[in-house]
């Protein structure tokens, strides 16, 4: 006992179970003896009976190590042995004998040139060195597990591989970069584990891993230890032809879903369809409705349902609800081997302060600013990260190259930019603090946005970002040596509000407002825009889009009709939200799936069949896409018509004798005898009409082709006389144009 007391002394052992013993690797594991005359070994196995050193060279016993006091720690001298070697630890327990292969005998497997990388703000894949990762230490395999958490006095692994106890694998701290690791051979997937961190006060904190790939649902919301097995790509074909993408001039009609009440499943509609059934279901529903991009409402991890995905703790965790990391891979390879693009709407503008998660994470404020003034969000109750951090920007940069890279997401959309960009956004006077310039912009925000982009569009060829952001911002889709954000594409919600505030007026009153829906035209060219309808507009009491609008069903569905046929027509992308597109009549709720019943009714059948046939104009007519962010592809034809509530338009393609006419009527009065100037002196037909009866319209309209007449009229050469069904959109082609749809 005496010998043994000299090499694991009592004040080591009380250090580490005190959580005060910072290097564990420098007294735990194999090493020489002071003297230099041999080597020693040092183990912590609480409740081990025996504990005999086996050699991985031969795997013939070594030496027995005897127990040292009554905590659980063992000790032995190896003899005349000077020469390191692999090592386990054959341990016998009351009940079982367990072999370890001992983790205190490996060195770092971190590398110098990714904690540089991190440290500067420029590391991309922090995701592969941090959090646990399946590695090999010469011939062994086990996980590394690592984490920055630089202010703390000691971090430990805690899992099922050891019971959860805080002193079996206290972790190598790397103090120029705040870094912990250690390799343990002996996990297995999928175990749960957890980091406790010791803070400088000495409490205990629990924490799960910023960097899990896998996490377990609440209340545990434990890490876990992710698969081996790497999936097998099937879409080749699309990943080589996607940097050839020039999104801008093709054709972008999204259909926003959140994968959790699409539909649902079981006896009483609570079960959530898991990745097979969307592949099975979903991919097929956006394929016939002629939906180019599918964008997903937030999957990475987060608690609470309510959120909708909006406030995670895991970001780098697929939720648990709609199945593994594996599955969501091979739905994305579904989709692009059904030329579907996927986006990831992604939330780097703020974090929940769940006590599992990033606030406080070593006991300081190390994600988020410790000023409350620019490190709490008021409106949400959450924290905002500190993009002035270098840290911070390579987590918050991993994340998003990992979706990009790892799941073959075809984009990212950046939730609540606007609260990014303004230190004072939704704050009072003396509730925010100014930059170094006295201005209001955040500087570091900023910053990190226009790297994002810039590294990922050098490095991903043919994604899209996309920015909501909900202010006059100039620059949005600016270049960033311009002074621009760098993003591909806006949400244009100054659209979106004009022309819904208008969509829930009385016919009657339209006259009046007619500049709602015109307004946007002023401004259609200083962003990449997207016209979206998305989630936002369907809930919290601001009802339905059918339920928006004034009238009996008739109306209503009528003007939705035409209203959906001036968003497509305008210049754009196209973004609409599950359910809008069969104009389901209850707001959306997360908690169950879209009223998929309502497709029995004739008036929902034609919603659905009227944005079927827009999508199918929209990718067939070039003049429909070709030059939607450029001035010469659009004209108006009759924009000052109030007191009708008309609105007419021309759509051009690079060739302008390829052109589409819309004609939208917002009032339920049909108007014959209606004049409107065309570019050509040929013979038009209507393409589409939202009145038809194939749409459950009144069926007015007009039959055969239209002939123009020579003339100048509103300064085109020509005109044509025609009538404007009531509530309606129609869409005009020249005769010599492809062929009409079938409608």
């Amino acid at each position: 006992m005496t010998s043994t007391k000299t090499i694991f002394a009592d004040s080591a052992q009380r250090a580490l179970l005190n959580g005060e013993y910072v290097d564990a690797f420098s007294i735990l594991g194999m090493h020489h003896q002071a003297t230099g005359k041999g080597l020693m070994i040092r183990a912590y196995l609480p409740g081990a009976q025996q504990v005999d050193v086996i050699s991985l060279v031969d795997n013939k016993k070594v030496v027995s190590l005897a127990p040292v006091g009554e905590q659980g720690f063992f000790a032995a001298k190896l003899g005349r042995r000077t020469l390191r070697f692999a090592y386990k630890l054959k341990v016998t327990y009351p009940l079982v004998v367990e072999e370890v292969i001992d983790p205190y005998q490996f060195g770092s497997l971190l590398q110098a040139d990714d904690l540089y990388l991190f440290a500067e703000g420029k590391q991309q894949q922090a995701y592969n060195f941090q959090g646990a990762n399946w590695k090999q230490a010469g011939d062994i395999s086990g996980v590394h597990f690592c984490v920055w958490a630089p202010n703390a006095r000691r971090v430990s692994v805690i899992g099922d591989f050891n019971h959860w106890n805080r002193n079996q694998h206290i972790m190598r701290l790397h103090p120029a970069s705040g870094m912990w690791d250690i390799f343990i051979p002996n996990c297995t997937d999928p175990q749960h584990y957890k980091f406790d961190i010791v803070s400088q006060s000495g409490g205990h904190i629990q924490k799960s891993d910023p960097y899990a790939k896998s996490m377990q649902c609440a209340p545990d919301n434990a890490s876990v230890i992710p698969s081996k097995t790497i999936y097998e790509w099937q879409d080749s074909g699309w990943m080589t032809q996607r940097p050839k993408q020039q999104w801008h001039a093709q054709p972008m009609s999204t259909y926003e879903v959140h994968l959790a009440s699409w539909r649902r499943k079981g006896d009483e509609g609570k079960d959530y369809f898991d990745y097979q059934d969307l592949i099975n279901e979903l991919i097929p529903y956006v394929k016939e409705m002629g939906f180019t991009h599918l964008q997903l409402m937030p999957i990475s991890e987060y608690p609470f349902d309510g959120s909708w995905g909006y406030q995670p703790v895991g970001l780098f965790a697929p939720t648990y609800r709609l199945g593994d990391g594996a599955g969501l891979k091979a739905f994305i390879d579904a989709c692009h081997q059904h030329d579907i693009a996927v986006l990831l709407d992604w939330v780097p503008a703020h974090f929940p302060k769940d006590p599992h998660g990033l606030a406080r994470f070593d006991g300081t404020c190390l994600y988020e600013h410790a000023d409350p003034r620019k490190g709490e969000h008021p409106d949400w109750n959450t924290l905002i990260y500190n993009y002035g951090r270098s840290e911070v920007r390579s987590f918050l940069l991993s994340n998003a190259c990992y979706w990009i890279k790892e799941f073959h997401f075809d984009g990212l959309r950046l939730d609540a930019v606007s609260s990014m960009l303004y230190l004072d956004y939704s704050r009072e006077q003396g509730e925010w603090q100014p930059n170094e310039y006295g201005g209001r912009e955040n500087l570091q925000a900023i910053s990190f946005l226009q790297e994002l982009n810039q590294r990922l569009y050098a490095d991903f060829p043919g994604i899209m970002m996309v920015a909501e952001e909900s202010t006059s911002w100039p620059g949005v889709t600016g270049r960033v040596d311009q002074n621009g954000l760098g993003f591909g594409f806006k949400w244009n919600m100054g659209w979106m509000n004009d022309s819904l505030s208008y969509l829930k007026r009385d016919p009657i009153y339209r006259s009046h407002h007619h500049h709602e829906m015109t307004f946007s035209m002023v401004y259609a060219y200083t962003e990449q825009f997207i016209l979206s309808l998305s989630h936002d507009e369907v809930v919290h009491g601001k009802g339905s889009l059918v339920n928006k609008i004034p009238g009996d069903d008739w109306q209503k569905f009528s003007t939705l009709r035409a209203y959906l046929g001036y968003m497509w027509g305008h210049p754009g992308k196209k973004l609409l939200f599950m359910g809008n597109e069969f104009a389901q009549r209850n707001e959306w709720s997360h908690d169950r799936s879209l009223d998929w019943h309502l497709l029995q009714y004739a008036p929902h059948q034609g919603i659905q069949q009227w944005i079927k046939d827009l999508n199918q104009l929209y990718v067939s007519y070039p003049a429909m896409h070709q030059c939607d962010h450029q001035a010469q592809g659009f004209g108006w034809l009759d924009c000052e018509n109030a007191n009708d509530s008309i609105f007419a338009y021309v759509r051009y393609a690079e060739d302008a004798s390829d052109h589409l006419i819309f004609i939208v009527n917002m009032t339920p009065t049909a108007r014959s005898g209606y004049q409107v100037g065309v570019p050509l002196l040929t013979e038009y037909v209507e393409c589409l009409n939202s009145d038809s009866d194939f749409y459950q319209g009144s069926n007015v309209g007009n039959l055969g082709p239209l002939a123009a007449i020579a003339g100048d009229f509103r300064g085109m050469p020509a005109s044509l006389t025609l009538t404007i069904p009531p509530l309606a959109c129609i869409v005009l082609k020249p005769n010599s144009a492809p062929q009409a749809l079938s409608a």
